[in-house]
């Protein structure tokens, strides 16, 4: 049997993958010396126990786990691909829950789970809960936001509050959202962004401009971690020539 097919189909070698994944990730931050800035909103949202959206970009992915309390219930959005089965694994050993599905359109792509997803996202949201997405995932185009975090933002009344992290040491891989791969031993760095609203009334007009604010709060502490941790700058991809995209997807991959 080909040695990918027997892994997607073996339970136990998910596992380990994941359980090995886990470890590194802790391994990482255990052998870093690490900077957290700009937590002031996150910090008063936990301390008084209201939900928030979380978002980051894809390419941020890897030590988002270490950002979290432990405390604090938080469930990330992940797509049903094999993929995002073996991150849901992977984030599970650090206490942090799944929605799986696809954050889209309203009233659109029930065939990827979204119609549910998005209640479910509501659900824990209501219950005092806190939802993570990646605006930009899986599929892109990278650090380019999308409708479905307005309208998770717009029809709970939540804010969202973005973050973004950094390593010195990292490699920054050539995948489509150019994920920072974090290196051990690094000086690592979180930083957070204001909380943003969203008003349960929007024209397009206002979407699109709730659009372009959410891209450039992540934009912003992004650029922010990068400079503290003396990484150059990655530029999001050309902007769509239709205008913003449509379709917010979950995390799904990480190269």
């Amino acid at each position: 049997m080909n040695p990918i097919r027997k892994f997607v189909k073996s339970d136990w070698l998910r596992r380990l993958a994941c359980w090995c994944a886990a470890q590194y990730i802790r391994l990482v931050w255990a052998t870093s010396r690490w900077q957290t800035t700009g937590d002031d909103a996150a910090q008063r949202y936990w301390q008084t126990g209201r939900p928030f959206i979380l978002a980051f970009w894809h390419g941020r992915l890897l030590m988002m786990p270490k950002c979290w309390p432990r405390d604090k219930q938080m469930k990330m959005l992940i797509s049903f691909h094999r993929d995002g089965e073996l991150i849901a694994n992977t984030i599970g050993h650090f206490g942090l829950g799944a929605i799986r599905g696809s954050a889209a359109r309203e009233g659109k792509d029930k065939d990827k789970g979204g119609a549910g997803a998005m209640r479910a996202m509501l659900k824990a949201l209501s219950s005092g809960d806190y939802v993570g997405i990646t605006p930009d995932g899986p599929r892109g185009p990278r650090m380019r936001a999308s409708e479905g975090i307005v309208s998770l933002a717009r029809l709970s009344g939540v804010p969202i509050i973005p973050v973004a992290a950094a390593t010195s040491r990292c490699r920054i891989l050539g995948s489509w959202d150019r994920f920072l791969f974090c290196l051990p031993f690094s000086s690592g760095f979180f930083v957070w962004g204001q909380p943003i609203h969203v008003a349960r009334k929007l024209d397009a007009g206002q979407l699109a401009l709730s659009l372009k604010q959410i891209e450039a709060a992540l934009n912003r502490v992004s650029e922010a971690a990068d400079k503290l941790a003396g990484l150059p700058p990655i530029p999001p991809a050309p902007a769509p020539a239709s205008g913003p995209t449509v379709e917010t997807t979950p995390v799904d991959t990480a190269s």
